[in-house]
C-alpha cells in the first residue's frame, strides 16, 4: 500500500540536505533509499521538486510518497526451525545467530521467512506484505533468540498494537566489554540513521532521532566483561547495541559497534533475546517464553571462568 507523509522542518533540522533529512525517518529509510525517492519525484518541498542536495529551511513542508515495496519471490525452503510454541494463530521461534529474518538484497534465500513459508504456507500475503509476512518484530542477523510471528492478519495487527503500547516484554542477555559505573539503570537516547554510514545507527540530538529506552542490570562482572540483563521499553533498530556502545561497553563480538574477538570468529555477537512475554491476542492469556543461551555464548562464559547454571533466574 502506498503511504504519504508530510513533515515540517524544525529549527534543529534547518540547513540539512534533503536526503539526509529523510534518512532514518522511518524504519528501513536509508540515504540511498531517500535519494531514489527524490530522483523518482516522490518528494516535494513546499510543493516543488528539489534535488537531494537541497538545504532545507525551518518550517518548510516536505511531502513524501512511499510506494509499496516490490514483491520478492520468497521461496519456501525446508530449513530447520527451533519452534518454542505454536498454535493456529501464531508461532514463537528461537532464531539462531547468522540467520537473516526476511529476504533483502544479498539475502534472497536462507532467511527465517523462507523457513517459515515452508512450515506455514498460509503466511504469504498476510497484511499484504510479501517481504515480511506475519512479522511483528525482528532481530539482527547476528542476534539470537525469540521472535513471535503471526499466522493471521488480525493477529499481526493485535500484536503490533501491544508492541506500540509497550505491553510486550522483551528481555535480552548480553556480554558487554568492561565494567559498568552503575550496576543498574535506564539508558535514554535518541537513535537514528547514521548521517554518513547508512548501514549503522547513531545517537543523535533530540528531534533528529527517535527516543530509545533500555533498562539494564549487571548480573556479574567477570575479568573485564559484564553479563547484563536488558529490558526493552522501545524497539529501535540496533537499540541495545548502540546504547551499550554509547556507554563505552559494546556487546562482545559486535562487528559494527565494537569488534570481532578471535575466539568467536564465525559466531554471532553475544546478545540473546532470552525472554518474550505478551498477552495472546486470541486466547486472552499472558504467555511467557524463554530460550537458553546458544552454545558459543556459554563457551565464552566458561572461557572467562564464569558460568552459573542458575544465571537466567538472576534476571
Amino acid at each position: 500500500m502506498e503511504k504519504e507523509h508530510t513533515l515540517i522542518v524544525t529549527s534543529q533540522e534547518e540547513g540539512r540536505r534533503l536526503d539526509l533529512f529523510l534518512a532514518g525517518k522511518w524504519p528501513g529509510m536509508t540515504r540511498s533509499r531517500a535519494q531514489k525517492l527524490i530522483a523518482q519525484k516522490y518528494v516535494l518541498v513546499n510543493g516543488e521538486w528539489r534535488d537531494k542536495n537541497y538545504r532545507l529551511k525551518e518550517k518548510e513542508l516536505v511531502y513524501v510518497k512511499i510506494p509499496p515495496p516490490k514483491p520478492l519471490e520468497a521461496v519456501p525452503q525446508p530449513i530447520p526451525l527451533q519452534i518454542v510454541y505454536e498454535d493456529r494463530y501464531l508461532i514463537v521461534v528461537n532464531k539462531p545467530a547468522g540467520m537473516v529474518v526476511h529476504p533483502a538484497a544479498g539475502h534472497r534465500e536462507g532467511t527465517l521467512v523462507n523457513a517459515l513459508l515452508a512450515h506455514c504456507p498460509g503466511l504469504m500475503g498476510i497484511n499484504d506484505d510479501r517481504i515480511r509476512p506475519g512479522m511483528v518484530h525482528r532481530l539482527d542477523k547476528d542476534t539470537s533468540g525469540l521472535l513471535v510471528v503471526a499466522k493471521e492478519e488480525r493477529v499481526v495487527q493485535l500484536l503490533s498494537e501491544q508492541l506500540k503500547k509497550r505491553l510486550v516484554k522483551r528481555i535480552y542477555l548480553a556480554l558487554a566489554k568492561g565494567n559498568f559505573q552503575n550496576s543498574k539503570g535506564t539508558i535514554r537516547l535518541y537513535i537514528g540513521r547514521h548521517p554518513k554510514d547508512r548501514k549503522k545507527m547513531a545517537v543523535l540530538e533530540e528531534g533528529r532521532g527517535r527516543i530509545a529506552v533500555t533498562h539494564y542490570k549487571v548480573l556479574k562482572e567477570i575479568k573485564g566483561y559484564s553479563l547484563v540483563w536488558l529490558l526493552l521499553e522501545t524497539g529501535r533498530t540496533h537499540q541495545i547495541r548502540v546504547s551499550l556502545s554509547h556507554l563505552g561497553h559494546p556487546v562482545v563480538n559486535d562487528p559494527v559497534y565494537g569488534r570481532r574477538e578471535k575466539d568467536l570468529q564465525g559466531k554471532g555477537q553475544l546478545l540473546h533475546a532470552y525472554q518474550l512475554s505478551f498477552v495472546h491476542p486470541c486466547l486472552g492469556k499472558e504467555m511467557t517464553f524463554k530460550a537458553p543461551l546458544p552454545d558459543y555464548f556459554i563457551e565464552k562464559l566458561v572461557k572467562i571462568n564464569y558460568f552459573l547454571p542458575s544465571l537466567l533466574e538472576e534476571g
